[in-house]
């Protein structure tokens, strides 16, 4: 059942690559650095993201690539993201939830390794400039629910175009 349901909502998230959003097509929008920390392992984790638009009114995509340090563990954790954000105007604080799902590869101080598929919720708060839609602060949390760090907080910036 687990794994059922992993499939149906990687092929869903995937699949929705083909459409593309009112506001912003689907495209590279803009890229940014984020850094953060993880519970469960302990850690410190260093990361880019990159806008690529939105599916629909106020669905953005913001994939990344985080990479973990401490607790004699090195985690990289690819993630494709799906966000809602609750208000469509860039230049306010504008809180969003979404999800996301990607591999998560653990490589142990002294030797050994896993993969695992590691399935988020995230939520968060974001501003950008004033009458732009892409380069953005963000305040970003995310619990996981299968095969992942149990909690994420980060902090990130997307300059953009």
């Amino acid at each position: 059942m687990k794994k059922t349901l992993v499939i149906v909502l990687m092929i869903g998230l995937f699949g929705s690559l083909t459409a593309y959003g009112y506001r912003r097509p689907v495209g590279i929008h803009g890229i940014g650095p984020r850094v953060g920390f993880t519970v469960n392992p302990d850690q410190i984790h260093v990361g880019v993201h990159f806008d690529l638009g939105d599916l629909a009114d106020n669905l953005m995509m913001q994939p990344n690539l985080e990479i973990g340090f401490g607790d004699n563990l090195t985690v990289v954790a690819p993630s494709f993201e799906v966000d809602y954000r609750f208000r469509p105007d860039w230049g306010v604080w504008t809180p969003y939830l979404g999800g996301g799902a990607g591999p998560v590869f653990y490589s142990a101080k002294h030797g050994g390794s896993a993969s695992e598929l590691g399935i988020y919720l995230q939520f968060g708060i974001g501003k950008g400039s004033s009458h732009s839609t892409s380069g953005h602060f963000f305040l970003e949390g995310k619990l996981g629910l299968a095969d992942a760090p149990d909690f994420k907080a980060t902090v990130g910036w997307t300059f953009g175009q």
